[in-house]
């Protein structure tokens, strides 16, 4: 078995939180006056935190101090909104177990606020992953490896023997700054012809294969 070790990005490979993110922004923006955004927008702007969904959001020329209290206003909601409509992609939950069955070591990883993580974790994934790890002060978000190193420091593990799974360009970037294999999945937030310019070279259509790639 060629990898040990499986570090998953959040949104858009293990759940479906884009309804809830377009429902917190488009709350935020109202809260301003400004115009709502579109699904499809909001599915664009995530991978990279919160703070730049949102600055990606703000109509142009938007001073910072509107910027700050709109970004204050998605914040509260999100922290009180965060699972109205938000669910694991089918299929997921058991491919991780089936991993963790087989010696694997399972952790999570996103740009989202470490609150929101730690929170849908518990409330979706119980104990079927050695870690979770959302946004955190003085740690560089993904694409940077930071975050992941922590992660490995913290399992007691190295790069050696680890893949990354994800659904975006920031995912590809995250495993090449890593070094190591990267397995994206195609039912994210972005289409497949974007993350084939962005430079992915494994594409997975479901869970199953995705497990069967990582185990074989």
């Amino acid at each position: 078995m060629p990898y040990r070790t499986a570090i998953f990005d959040l949104d858009g490979t293990m759940l479906d939180t884009l309804t809830d993110y377009t429902a917190a922004v488009n709350h935020a923006l109202a809260s301003r006056g400004m115009p709502s955004r579109s699904v499809d927008e909001v599915r664009l702007a995530t991978g990279n935190g919160i703070e730049h969904l949102m600055r990606e959001s703000v109509p142009e020329r938007t001073t910072e101090g509107d910027f700050q209290r709109a970004f204050d206003a998605f914040k509260t909601y999100y922290a009180a909104h965060n699972n109205d409509a938000t669910h694991p992609y089918d299929g997921m939950l058991e491919m991780v177990s089936r991993l963790r069955g087989y010696g694997v070591r399972c952790a999570l990883v996103s740009n989202k606020a470490d609150f929101a993580v730690q929170a849908l974790t518990r409330e979706y994934f119980g104990g079927i992953f050695d870690y979770a790890m959302g946004e955190r002060a003085g740690i560089p978000k993904k694409p940077a490896p930071d975050m992941c190193d922590v992660i490995l420091a913290d399992l007691g593990v190295t790069r050696e023997g680890l893949v990354y799974v994800g659904d975006s360009e920031v995912d590809i970037a995250t495993a090449r700054n890593l070094g190591c294999d990267c397995i994206i999945c195609s039912w994210g937030f972005r289409d497949r012809s974007w993350l084939i310019s962005q430079g992915a070279e494994r594409i997975v259509d479901t869970p199953a294969e995705l497990g069967a790639a990582i185990l074989a």
